[in-house]
């Protein structure tokens, strides 16, 4: 006798469908997986076994063989759990259901037979959306997959599922109310603006950071406030769109990073790393490839403290990801590639004493020292910054200063009209913000007039600068155009944002 289901799994973004095969036959009493499982797909075996017999069905005592087709394919983790119960239960006449290739299976058995919630429910849920297949998944993710349209039923017990299946008009598709994204709160941060005393240009250079969602680079002194600043940015995003959203929540239903009873990642991530993290932990990795903190930081914010202290080939690893937006994880088995269209806020101190420069205490550090400390960050890599600031320690006067100062909200408010104009420049080309305008859009949306040329020319000879460098200059002016409402790059609009390529030279070329 044999039964055949529908399963799935995810293989990176990627959605396979997995064609569950038992077969029970006359013989010793034995149990065998194949289709190039791995061990927890093995270790099924007896997690389902248990939960059949927990749940008031047998298990014959016959010769059961589990095919998980196609064979070329590797199958991981738990998921296949319920559709190889339910093909068992089909197979020896406990289950009687004439239509059972209608339906899609997943989740993971408990020994009682309870339904535990699986991993990358959303992606599968949005490949099969427009097709006739229904879910069948655990009751804490039915939400998760109602969310990609796919007609969903969730359940708490193998014995639900069993009677859904032999009475399946008893019960109706969960059905979920999306929420409103244009009117989604501020995020929640550690710290607003106004509680940053002081430090105004380092405030409009991650006012300009977020408005184009431009990588920004910051050098200072410890205690000069390099951490809090970058801890209050991601105060002065704009909310997530849907599809932004729904780009997000996949890659965290892959990593089962979901939060609770909530379909959807509402608020942009910020990712803030140890600096002794690994590269296959930073960019993705793992014998099947899953998702690092580059793609966990779509459409937010990745955190990098300490910069020079993270491993020379984790910075390096870090450069193909901030060019093109997605990175590519290699293995034997496996090829994937991840979104990672993130804003990288770092920050580091000048010397490894952390005082050179400071106005108030001496720096300490050889002139060996010195340059091995920032020769751990290659020029190809700064390169990659948009925006290089000096932060310069705070006065007396400055942190006891009575004046008011501009609170997240405001610069918030002047952040999400930048992006709007951003968003009618780019419709419809795939591009979302000027920090990612190709080369093509850089000459369309970027013209100077001839005085701002010559400027420019000016300081791209004196400055050493590359084309990547020019590029990114551009690229910030018109961020700076459009916080400030102008049509076309204005003079003021290029000097500030070449005055924010200026560190590099100051620092690393003494």
């Amino acid at each position: 006798m044999l039964a055949q289901l529908k399963s799935a799994t995810v293989l990176g973004l990627s959605v396979y469908m997995v064609e569950i095969e038992v077969d029970a036959a006359a013989g010793l009493p034995a149990w065998d997986i194949v289709g190039l499982a791995d061990t927890a797909v093995k270790e099924s075996k007896e997690r389902v076994r248990t939960a059949i017999k927990n749940a008031g069905y047998e298990v014959p005592p016959r010769r059961i063989v589990v095919n998980l087709a196609p064979a070329y394919l590797r199958k991981e983790g738990p998921s296949f759990d319920l559709a190889i119960a339910i093909a068992i239960l089909s197979v020896t006449e406990q289950l009687h259901c004439d239509n059972l290739d209608s339906y899609l299976l997943l989740g993971e058995l408990s020994l009682d037979g309870s339904l535990r919630p699986v991993r990358g429910i959303l992606p599968i849920s949005l490949e099969y959306s427009s097709s006739d297949y229904t879910l069948l998944v655990p009751a804490p993710n039915e939400e998760e997959s109602a969310i990609g349209g796919t007609a969903t039923f969730g359940f708490s017990h193998l014995r639900d599922v069993v009677h859904f299946l032999e009475n399946p008009d008893q019960y109706q598709p969960v059905t979920v109310t999306l929420p409103d994204f244009s009117q989604l709160a501020a995020i929640q941060t550690l710290h607003d603006f106004s509680q940053v005393k002081g430090q105004s240009e380092a405030k409009r250079a991650l006012e300009i950071a977020a408005a184009g969602n431009h990588n920004i680079l910051m050098v200072g002194s410890p205690g000069s406030g390099k951490t809090m600043l970058s801890q209050a940015l991601p105060g002065i995003l704009p909310p997530l769109t849907f599809e932004e959203s729904l780009s997000l929540s996949k890659i965290y239903s892959i990593a089962g990073l979901l939060p609770d009873k909530q379909p959807l990642v509402l608020q942009r991530p910020f990712r803030s790393p140890h600096h002794s993290a690994s590269s296959a932990s930073i960019i993705g990795g793992g014998r099947i490839p899953h998702p690092g903190e580059v793609s966990l930081s779509h459409h937010g914010v990745l955190f990098l403290d300490e910069f020079p202290e993270y491993r020379r080939e984790v910075l390096e690893a870090l450069r193909q990801p901030l060019e093109d937006g997605e990175v590519t994880v290699s293995r034997v088995q496996a090829q994937i590639t991840f979104p990672c269209r993130f804003l990288l806020a770092a920050s580091m101190n000048p010397c490894p004493c952390g005082y050179y420069n400071d106005p108030h205490r001496e720096c300490t550090c050889t002139p060996a020292t010195l340059h091995r400390y920032r020769s751990r960050i290659s020029g190809p890599l700064l390169d990659r910054f948009d925006l290089q600031l000096e932060v310069v320690p705070v006065s007396f006067q400055e942190l006891h200063r009575e004046q008011p100062v501009e609170d997240s909200a405001a610069i918030r408010q002047r952040v999400i009209k930048a992006r709007q104009i951003q968003q009618k420049r780019f419709a419809d080309s795939g591009t979302i913000h000027n920090g990612a305008m190709t080369a093509a859009q850089i000459q369309a949306f970027c013209q100077l007039d001839q005085s701002s040329r010559t400027f420019l020319e000016q300081a791209f000879q004196k400055l050493g600068l590359s084309a990547r460098a020019h590029n990114r200059i551009l690229k910030v002016a018109r961020t700076i155009a459009d916080l400030s409402g102008a049509e076309q790059i204005q003079l003021p609009h290029l000097a500030e944002a070449i005055q924010y390529r200026t560190l590099d030279k100051k620092l690393w070329m003494e």
